[in-house]
């Protein structure tokens, strides 16, 4: 008997091989089967008599099938499968090409249900390529009505996905409904089973519609209620005061060597009053590559020093790290404070008054509160660091770390009952509503503005015929001083998709175009550091970027693995191969590597295919704002192709619009309303999301 849980293989007709094809699609049990949503739907709801059949239009058509026959045409040895259907109003051609089973499927005599475009002939018209199916007595389900469509994979048709669904639809009524019926009426929503069905075989425009709110409504339900329970607890919690010295922050910005722009100076006031405060901040601070988060959180990480309380910076990866700590000891050099830096392989204090020579000595010092700010890795949430008076935690690039290690940094604490403060930060720019929908419970701080004289990074399009004037000018940049990225969408040329891969574009550029130039790789399968996967005999990703760093490779040849992150001052090109296989938001990330200093920068685009690419990279080389681009890219794709569902960051959406801000208001409004009568009366929808909160900032 089957159940929800039932392994696809064991659905009646499914052999090991679509049990397989199924597997790459996520679907392993009739669950996930009946959870894989259409993505669109053919609208064959108008069935037609074949005398008023018209040029253009997309039909159903059922009638008897009188002629079918199977021949080959002499030159091109294709062969054609030509039919005659009738109904009682007349007679309509059919051609198949290339599909000669069809001609020994069907038998003169069957009524059949035919689905397509019709087309004008010399003879009439006449129907090309159409779904079909034999009708017994049952509804179709391929031709006629709103035709579900899915993604498919190799050797897997719509055809035969839709007939397995319809196989195993009637299981829908063993979904268990989380949702509460208040919650329900309220929002005038159809029950769950009801949604399911209706989403793959709907009865009509109206019921798919209330399927596809309901099942939206769904999955940004479970999102918001697990931030809004997240944000309770915080609220329950008890955090120290940071209290605002007013006159140090001033003297402290009026001597920086730039002026904040005004967006730096609204979202560091959010943060310096949340901080004033008795209960955690929990505030996510969003700013585009190079808008100036660092100086931004600086200002709170003084104010937790002029309380003599410490503050902890966590990043990714140690050459980042290094580069914070550089940043910061820079900022804050006309001011009495220690600034720790602790990795994996690196451990000082900035002080002159303070010397560490061992990580035992660097974990003592912040044990006893010698230290004010520590800038660190991973590392100080796996070693034994414990803090004295931890008041402020602040996250970089926070999709990075799982809601675990959020947590444990937070219990680092010191033996208080208080917790400090948090702030994640990201340079990826998430639009307003996206985060809405996944970060309710952590107020929004937007950094828009790029600092007063950054210069613009000019883009273009480069078709294939100026590929080597693009070369010439990439030489004469690393001529004059400079360096350049070179992006590829894959890594190996063995993965056949037709585009450049870091390995072919490395040996093309380090052996015929710029032979006389010093040119390295990268990719996300090479090991951090030389020592951990290859015996030290290949240099690590962390290496290599740090030569790079250093001016000592000119042209670096990477996969994404460089999107965000390290600060390369020194790089004014950004040379990006298959362009148009990238998002913009990512081709906004790639972009951002560059102009980081006064020299001009430049991001050139080759794209693959210059027609297909042609429009939307002409649009991303006009616009600078990533806000604007992300928020672009969100609809025409979606969240999990724009940041990347493997990403902690982002929960997967299957069929939630994050475009749809009125439904996201109204899922926000029940979230809220379940929390604030107690989520503890709703065991069901507690034990729901419990596998589900795993992205959560914690």
């Amino acid at each position: 008997m089957l159940t929800l849980a039932t392994p696809v293989e064991q659905i009646n007709k499914i052999g090991k091989a679509t049990a397989k094809k199924l597997q790459r699609l996520e679907i392993k049990t009739v669950q996930d089967l009946l959870q894989y949503y259409p993505f669109r739907y053919e609208d064959y709801s108008q069935t037609v008599k074949i005398s008023e059949l018209r040029p253009g239009t997309k039909v159903n058509v059922r009638g008897v099938l009188e002629i079918i026959q199977n021949r080959r045409t002499p030159r091109q040895r294709m062969m054609i499968t030509e039919a005659i259907v009738g109904d009682e109003t007349g007679q309509l051609k059919v051609v198949w090409f290339n599909q000669p089973f069809i001609g020994r499927t069907l038998k003169v005599g069957d009524q059949i249900s035919l689905a397509g475009e019709i087309k004008a002939d010399l003879a009439g018209v006449q129907m090309v390529a159409p779904e079909y199916e034999r009708l017994s007595g049952c509804l179709p389900v391929h031709t006629a009505g709103l035709v579900p469509i899915y993604s498919v994979t190799a050797n897997l048709s719509n055809k035969q996905l839709r007939f397995l669904i319809k196989s195993v639809i009637g299981l829908v009524n063993e979904f268990h409904d989380f949702l509460p019926g208040e919650i329900q009426k309220k929002y005038n929503l159809i029950d769950l089973p009801k949604a399911l069905r209706n989403i793959h075989f709907p009865q009509n425009a109206a019921l798919l519609e209330k399927a596809k709110r309901r099942l939206k409504f769904d999955e940004l339900f479970l999102v918001q209620l697990t931030s809004q329970i997240k944000k309770s607890e915080a609220r329950s919690q008890e955090a120290e005061k940071i209290k605002f010295f007013e006159k140090e922050t001033k003297e402290f910005v009026k001597n920086l060597p730039f002026e904040l722009t005004n967006a730096q100076k609204k979202a560091a006031w959010e943060i310096l009053q949340d901080i004033g405060q008795d209960k955690p901040m929990s505030r996510l601070l969003e700013g585009d590559v190079g808008s100036g988060k660092t100086v931004t959180v600086a200002l709170a990480m003084l104010n937790a020093a002029l309380n003599k309380k410490q503050s902890v910076l966590l990043v990714p990866t140690e050459i980042l790290a290094s580069q914070h700590f550089e940043t910061l000891c820079k900022l804050f050099k006309d001011i009495k404070m220690s600034i720790g830096l602790f990795t994996r392989s690196n451990k000082k204090v900035n002080s002159g008054q303070l010397t560490v020579n061992s990580k035992k000595e660097m974990i003592s010092a912040i044990k006893d509160g010698q230290i004010n700010i520590i800038v660190g890795t991973h590392t100080i949430l796996q070693e034994d660091v414990e803090f004295k008076d931890l008041a402020l935690a602040i996250i970089d690039e926070q999709h990075r770390f799982g809601v675990e290690q959020r947590k444990a940094l937070r219990q680092k604490s010191g033996d208080k009952k208080t917790v400090p403060h948090l702030l994640a930060m990201t340079a990826t720019p998430i639009p307003r509503s996206l985060a809405q929908a996944i970060y309710g419970d952590l107020d929004l701080s937007i950094i828009n503005e790029m600092p007063k004289g950054r210069k613009p990074i000019q883009t273009f399009v480069v078709p294939e015929h100026k590929r080597y004037d693009g070369y010439s000018f990439i030489k004469k940049q690393i001529e004059e001083g400079r360096q350049a990225f070179v992006i590829c969408p894959l890594i190996s040329p063995s993965d056949k998709l037709g585009v450049k891969s870091v390995e072919e574009e490395y040996k093309k550029l380090n052996e015929i175009v710029f032979k006389d130039l010093k040119i390295a790789y990268l990719h996300g399968r090479m090991p951090a550091r030389s020592g951990s996967a290859s015996g030290g005999k290949t240099p690590g990703k962390e290496e290599i970027m740090q030569k790079f760093l250093n001016n000592e490779i000119k042209i670096l040849v990477s996969t994404s693995v460089v999107e965000v992150g390290v600060d390369v001052p020194n790089a004014t090109i950004m040379m990006i191969e298959g362009a148009e296989r990238f998002g913009l938001a990512q081709l906004h990330q790639f972009r951002g590597r560059v102009g980081r200093s006064e020299f001009q920068s430049y991001c050139l685009l080759f794209p693959t295919d210059e027609k297909q690419a042609a429009a939307r990279l002409n649009t991303f080389a006009k616009n600078h704002d990533g806000f604007k681009l992300a928020e672009e890219d969100l609809k025409m794709r979606g969240p999990g192709e724009v940041y990347g569902t493997a990403q902690k960051g982002f929960p997967e959406f299957k069929i939630a619009d994050l475009n749809d801000h009125v439904l996201i208001k109204e899922v926000r409004e029940a979230a809220e309303r379940i929390v604030n009568e107690g989520a503890e009366k709703y065991p069901e929808l507690l034990e729901r999301i419990k596998k589900d909160d795993e992205w959560v900032v914690g």
